[in-house]
């Protein structure tokens, strides 16, 4: 088999495609334990699932499973760590997943601590453990290093205003693949908790797409589903969409069902956007 036949590089394929302009799609995954909700994702059409082990007692093992049953099924399996420590990087990628997400990046340095982690000599110092996507292709030690690297997608979360200020820097480091903005913690750092219609946020993503588009890096959005707002950042560029949490998909589809069913009106599922004014 050669490396062009590899179906199972999927971080390849994706970063192609964002290259080429396509939007992605990505559940979240927080409350799913088991490798079912890969079947779901698939069938719903998503093209990538990140499971989130910085909000969640997610235990390393499940997701390792979820992220093998994920790649057997094409859809990208990525894993959002709970920090920025090599353990945390190099373990969920020596378990199955094909990328990592990485919070709270706020400087050049820190971006890059996680390639170093994250990445194979020359780029890093992460130490080869199994062939994990190569599995099945006859490949040396050499262009392994090189097709693992060029593989794993490499994404860094902005939530704060140090971190908006220093975009341009953080998206020159080498091997990073994509800027995302955390628009919740964002917002909370800049003292407009849930605004994330506020034109600082715009602002933000409009300072992170410059950067981003000046170095060649995608820019990822997180936190803001559907409105004007996202409208506006994919005009902006951005390709790379964190959907909903899987908790939230169930409860509004539970919701759905009940309420009409009951005769009672819909409850509302999440926490309650802050108007301007108090309604009358």
């Amino acid at each position: 088999m050669s490396e062009r036949d590899n179906a199972n590089l999927l971080g390849l394929a994706l970063k192609k495609r964002l290259g080429a302009g396509d939007l992605i799609l990505c559940l979240t995954v927080r409350y799913s334990r088991t490798v079912e909700i890969v079947q779901i994702a698939k069938l719903a059409g998503y093209d990538s699932l990140y499971l989130d082990l910085e909000h969640s007692a997610m235990t390393i093992e499940a997701s390792a499973q979820i992220c093998l049953a994920a790649s057997m099924a094409g859809i990208l399996p990525l894993v959002r760590v709970p920090g920025h420590g090599h353990h945390h990087i190099s373990r969920v990628l020596d378990g199955g997943a094909q990328g990592v997400i990485v919070p709270h990046v706020d400087s050049a340095a820190e971006a890059e601590a996680v390639i170093e982690a994250s990445c194979y000599p020359p780029l890093g110092s992460r130490s080869l453990s199994g062939l994990g996507p190569l599995a099945g292709l006859s490949v040396d030690t050499e262009n392994a290093y090189r097709l693992i690297n060029e593989n794993t997608l490499r994404i860094v979360m902005l939530e704060s205003p140090k971190a908006i200020a220093n975009a341009d820097e953080i998206a020159a480091t080498e091997g990073v693949d994509m800027l995302l903005i955390g628009t919740n913690d964002l917002c909370a750092e800049m003292g407009i908790p849930g605004r994330l219609d506020h034109d600082r946020v715009r602002e933000s993503y409009q300072a992170m797409a410059d950067a981003c588009k000046a170095h060649d890096k995608a820019i990822g959005i997180g936190g803001i589903k559907e409105g004007p707002m996202l409208q506006d950042i994919v005009a902006m560029g951005g390709r790379f969409i964190m959907g909903r949490v899987d908790s939230a998909l169930l409860g509004q589809a539970a919701a759905k069902e009940k309420w009409p069913i009951s005769g009672h009106s819909r409850p509302r599922i999440g926490p309650r956007r802050r108007r301007d004014r108090l309604s009358p």
